[in-house]
């Protein structure tokens, strides 16, 4: 697609990260405004959250990009630190861990702030999977269908070029975004804490498997060859677990009635 956003001499901006950029602070800013309207939160509190997901949200996604394809990134370890390359269940699955460890440290309702969070991470990745789309990673499948979109930017990474995809990622990042506009909606009528976070896990997970059968980048992993992807594996195990703690949550808020 277009995957060098503009150059100026030397400095070179990549459409990519412009996106993933335009995601993080529109999604921070998000963030600390609910923060500071439902909990007090002062900017400094809201910016330090903001830094650890950052953090921690790189290495996860580039960990997990490892785990995909061990021997591709041992022997072309230059590709890792490339400015393309995440895998999201990365990010997502190291991001958690810290949201609870900062929460806690900073007393703040735990389950209520996932559900803040849950929009954050909705904004964060939809734009993130429309840089995904200009760089041509996370690229779909051959298709005639009228959806199929053709890459013929040789730095893309979709491939092959010149003929008709699946563009998989506007396929995700479309889904991700009427997924936060339904969650808005629950947010009015959520019936216990935690609910919001728990449905985004749940509907993320179920949409992933889904697109995961469009999907051509096969280097991504399988762990049973050309069945089950990794992120499909993971989704099955996210949206069991999701669906645990909101059974769980729902029963206990029912009992406080």
């Amino acid at each position: 697609m277009h995957p060098v956003l503009f150059s100026f001499g030397k400095i070179t901006v990549y459409t990519y990260g412009f996106f993933i950029a335009l995601g993080a602070v529109l999604g921070g800013t998000y963030m600390w405004w609910r923060g500071k309207r439902e909990f007090g939160w002062s900017f400094d509190t809201a910016n330090t959250l903001f830094l650890l997901l950052i953090i921690g949200g790189v290495f996860g996604g580039k960990l997990f990009l490892v785990f995909e394809a061990p021997s591709f990134y041992a022997s072309h370890p230059d590709k890792l630190f490339s400015g393309n390359g995440f895998v999201f269940y990365g990010s997502l699955l190291t991001a958690i861990p810290i949201m609870l460890w900062y929460f806690k440290r900073h007393k703040i309702p735990t389950l209520a702030m996932l559900d803040i969070m849950a929009i954050v991470t909705c904004i964060v990745h939809g734009f993130g999977r429309v840089g995904c789309f200009m760089a041509g990673c996370c690229y779909g499948t051959r298709t005639d269908s009228f959806f199929g979109v053709i890459f013929s930017d040789p730095l893309c990474q979709a491939n092959p070029k010149g003929v008709p995809l699946h563009p998989t990622q506007l396929y995700e990042s479309i889904f991700i975004f009427l997924l936060m506009i339904c969650l808005l909606l629950i947010t009015k009528k959520k019936n216990f804490d935690g609910q919001i976070f728990m449905n985004y896990l749940m509907i993320y997970a179920l949409g992933r498997v889904v697109i995961e059968y469009f999907r051509g980048d096969v280097e991504r992993g399988f762990l049973i060859q050309n069945l089950v992807t990794t992120s499909q594996f993971i989704s099955i195990l996210v949206f069991a677990l999701a669906s645990y703690f909101y059974v769980k949550l729902n029963r206990k808020a029912n009992f406080k009635r």
